[in-house]
């Protein structure tokens, strides 16, 4: 996928839970890759991985204090 975005890349990218497989060194250089291309890609990731949140510009999450009903958080990091 990064191959054909270096040749043609697009406004934004979804991505599920790509990096679960990854070890930390491993989500060290998918990070990096996800910030070379952050300039012309606009990526949202869905993932667990703490180190792959640290990389982030923005967090949004979903909690759900009352049964039924589910509120947005969001964090901006600088």
């Amino acid at each position: 996928m990064f191959s054909i975005y270096q040749v043609k890349p697009s406004p934004y990218c979804i991505l599920d839970e790509v990096d679960a497989p990854l070890d930390d060194v491993n989500i060290g250089k998918f990070t990096r890759v996800l910030n070379n291309f952050s300039d012309d890609t606009q990526f949202i990731v869905v993932t667990h991985n703490k180190l792959t949140m640290e990389s982030a510009n923005f967090l949004y999450g979903v909690t759900m204090e009352n049964k039924g009903v589910s509120q947005l958080v969001s964090v901006k990091l600088d």
